[in-house]
């Protein structure tokens, strides 16, 4: 990759971080600690990196996060398999690696759709006076412009009225996808998750077409849906309330209950 140090005279970099979003990636990779750890080991091989540990780490009930400690400094990533979607951190204190490389390895491995680097950063900016140059924080009008890490707040501050999620659980082994009680019983503890004042109790509907099942549950302030597809041992949840509720943990419930082995993600903020 180009040189990208510090064109001023006598003013070096003491490291280069590059982040890059790697999009529409295997959710199946993204859920597994494992193939992620021999993903990036392969990557900062072919990238001439120097791996001193490793360290990946999965999480309940699903998502990756790892770093490889590298003598040129290190990798990182935190996988979203939800959204098919791994935020990836490459820094270096030697010119000795190859970014360019790494990304490609990296998105190969996770079989990306696409990725864009999102920042190149030189870290520690010396100049021949021997003083590091202090960098401003990145402000708008005097402002942080930092984005919402929650749903709440991306509610709250696009004044929202209603949000949806779509949830595909895959591999469920824990649920019998014949039996109708079960999927009640389901329904019902996503209900019970919800954060609507208008009440829940509403009219159910369970309807078998082929090989397949459906169901359906309204109440007065919304919907809760579902698609089931017993011969991929996969359920497609749709859910809908007249105001705010929190997705993520209706996700890990749904996981709990069928057993999913991972899940995906789209949510929608309703104006």
């Amino acid at each position: 990759m180009s040189d990208m140090a510090d064109s001023r005279p006598g003013a070096i970099a003491l490291g280069r971080q590059m982040t890059v979003e790697f999009y529409d990636c295997s959710a199946e990779i993204l859920a597994d600690s494992r193939r992620m750890e021999e993903i990036f080991l392969h990557a900062a091989s072919v990238s001439g990196a120097h791996v001193v540990n490793s360290n990946f780490h999965s999480f309940e009930p699903q998502g990756v996060s790892g770093v490889l400690v590298i003598s040129e400094s290190h990798f990182a990533v935190h996988a979203w398999p939800e959204h098919d979607y791994a935020a990836v951190d490459l820094f270096t204190c030697g010119s000795g690696v190859d970014f360019d490389l790494a990304v490609q390895a990296l998105a190969a491995g996770m079989r990306s759709g696409q990725w864009i680097i999102s920042s190149i950063v030189n870290r520690g900016i010396l100049h021949d006076s021997g003083q590091l140059e202090r960098l401003v924080p990145v402000v708008e009008n005097g402002e942080n412009c930092g984005l919402q890490l929650s749903w709440k707040e991306r509610f709250e501050h696009s004044q929202a009225r209603a949000l949806s999620s779509c949830i595909d659980l895959y591999d469920c082994k824990t649920i019998d996808f014949t039996a109708e009680d079960q999927w009640k019983k389901l329904v019902e503890k996503l209900v019970a998750k919800l954060a609507v004042s208008e009440g829940t109790s509403g009219s159910w509907h369970y309807a078998v077409n082929g090989n397949d099942m459906e169901f359906f549950h309204s109440f007065a302030c919304g919907r809760i849906s579902g698609f089931i597809v017993p011969e991929k041992r996969t359920v497609y949840l749709n859910i809908f309330t007249d105001g705010f509720f929190d997705p993520r943990p209706l996700a890990e419930a749904a996981m709990e209950i069928t057993g999913g082995t991972y899940y995906r993600m789209q949510v929608q903020v309703r104006q």
